[in-house]
C-alpha cells in the first residue's frame, strides 16, 4: 500500500444516496475523495496496491482521506481483503429498504435501455441476473461480515430512512464518524430530485414501470427474514421496511 491510504471508505449500499453523501462530504476542504468509485477491494483487487494509491496520490497532506464503492458491502470477499489492507479504516454503510432499493436499481437499467418493462430481468423474476439484483439487499449477510471483522467504532451504519427525515443530522453523524470537526450545510435531500423526475439521462426517458402488488410481496417474503435478522443486530426496528413497502407502489 502507498503512503496515503484511506482514512474512511464508504461501503454501500447501491442506490441508497451515497453519491449525494459523497458530494457533501467533499464540500468540507479537510476532505479528500476520489471522483470515481474505484471497486479495488472486490473488481479490481489483482491491480494491486500502487494502483489503489494513485486514486489518493493528489490528497493534500492536512486532509482526511476516503474513497466510495458500493460494491463492497455484497462482495464476498471485499470485508477481509479491506481487513487485512486498512485494519483501522473507519467505515460507513447507508442502507435502504431493500424492496425500494432493488426496485430503484432495476428502473436505473430501465432507464438506460438495458432491460424492459416487462422483462425477464425484473427483480421479482427467476434467473442469475434477477437474483443479483435480489441479493444486494441481504444486508444482514453483509453487514455481518463487517462486523465479525471490524471493531464497532469502527463502523457507522445509516439509514435512508432517517437521511430521507433529516438529512443534516444523518450527515453530521457520519462526518463526525470520520472525523471532521466541523459541519458545512448538506444539500437538497436526495429523495427530492428522484420525486421530481420521472425519467432522465441516457436512454429512456418517461414514467419508471410501477411495482407490482404481485413483486411487492414476493420481494416482502424474500426479505423478511433477513429483515427481522438485521433489526436484532443494529438494535433498530426495521419492520416498517417491508410494511411501507406494501404500502407504497
Amino acid at each position: 500500500m502507498t503512503d496515503r491510504q484511506p482514512d474512511f471508505v464508504i461501503v454501500g449500499a447501491t442506490k441508497s444516496a451515497t453519491t449525494w453523501l459523497q458530494r457533501n462530504l467533499q464540500q468540507h476542504s479537510a476532505v479528500f475523495m476520489p471522483g470515481t468509485e474505484t471497486h479495488y477491494f472486490s473488481w479490481y483487487f489483482e491491480r494491486g496496491p500502487a494502483w489503489y494509491g494513485a486514486f489518493f496520490a493528489p490528497a493534500a497532506a492536512h486532509q482526511t482521506v476516503g474513497e466510495k464503492s458500493t460494491s463492497y458491502l455484497d462482495h464476498p470477499e471485499a470485508a477481509q481483503r479491506l481487513r487485512r489492507a486498512l485494519p483501522e479504516v473507519r467505515l460507513v454503510m447507508q442502507l435502504r429498504n431493500p424492496i425500494e432499493r432493488v426496485w430503484a436499481h432495476y428502473c436505473m437499467d430501465f432507464r438506460r435501455g438495458e432491460v424492459s418493462a416487462d422483462g425477464d430481468r425484473h427483480p421479482g423474476a427467476d434467473g442469475a441476473d434477477a437474483e443479483q439484483l435480489r441479493t444486494g439487499g441481504l444486508y444482514f449477510r453483509h453487514v455481518s461480515r463487517f462486523f465479525e471483522l471490524f471493531a464497532r467504532e469502527q463502523l457507522c451504519v445509516t439509514l435512508y430512512d432517517d437521511l430521507d427525515r433529516d438529512p443534516a443530522s444523518v450527515l453530521n453523524r457520519i462526518r463526525a464518524h470520520v472525523g471532521l470537526a466541523t459541519a458545512t450545510p448538506a444539500s437538497e435531500p436526495p429523495g427530492e430530485g428522484s420525486r421530481r423526475r420521472t425519467g432522465s439521462g441516457r436512454g429512456r426517458s418517461g414514467r419508471y414501470p410501477k411495482l407490482s402488488d404481485a413483486i411487492r410481496e414476493g420481494l416482502c417474503s424474500y426479505y423478511a427474514d433477513d429483515v427481522r435478522a438485521l433489526s436484532q443486530l443494529l438494535g433498530r426496528d426495521l419492520s416498517s421496511w417491508l410494511g411501507a413497502a406494501r404500502a407504497r407502489g
